[in-house]
């Protein structure tokens, strides 16, 4: 398959089969990153992988991080949560910032979305069904991953990603984007 018709073809997959995903597979996604393009080749990213043990308590992170943001919302908290329980493996992705320089900092950021993408890329030619979490369950915002996953205070949570082998059916539409010329300034 091209390139291009992979990014085409690339799926936020949110529901998995009941299936390990093999070590094999995810040291080739955490390769993968590390070819992402970054700025002086600081190579600024940081993995925290998740499974067996560390996922039940990152589950248990989850649910009372989603109690305390929806404590109205019941069906929310259980459906976000399901996804995290039906997930076999969770990686954290940080970016290093560099202490009195904002612009490497943001740098460093941009890299490892760069190194986001190339893992997403990659999963897609291995079987595997990923997401890239920002917000919610992945609790990117939230100082208790932090804690959870033992970054030093340099690293700035980019992504929590959930990987695994898609439902066999459950079919992911494209979704429509709008055309790049409604998006494009030529000067």
């Amino acid at each position: 398959m091209s390139i291009i018709q992979a990014l085409k073809e690339r799926r936020a997959i949110r529901n998995y089969e009941e299936i390990p995903v093999e070590e094999e597979k995810i040291q080739q996604l955490l390769e993968a990153a590390t070819y992402a393009p970054n700025d002086r080749l600081r190579e600024p990213w940081n993995f925290y992988v998740i499974k067996d043990e560390a996922k039940k308590r990152y589950e248990a992170l989850a649910q009372e991080y989603l109690q305390e943001r929806f404590p109205t919302k019941p069906h929310l908290v259980e459906s976000s949560l399901k996804v995290v329980t039906s997930t076999p493996v969770v990686i954290v992705v940080t970016a290093d910032q560099i202490p009195d320089d904002s612009d490497a900092s943001h740098d460093n950021v941009f890299a490892v979305c760069c190194a986001i993408q190339s893992m997403w890329l990659a999963a897609g030619e291995l079987g595997l069904g990923f997401v890239w979490r920002t917000r919610g369950v992945g609790l990117v915002h939230d100082e208790r991953m932090h804690r959870f996953i033992g970054s030093p205070e340099n690293q700035k949570v980019v992504g929590t990603i959930f990987i695994g082998y898609p439902k066999a059916d459950q079919e992911v539409p494209a979704t429509k984007r709008t055309p790049y010329t409604e998006k494009t300034v030529w000067l």
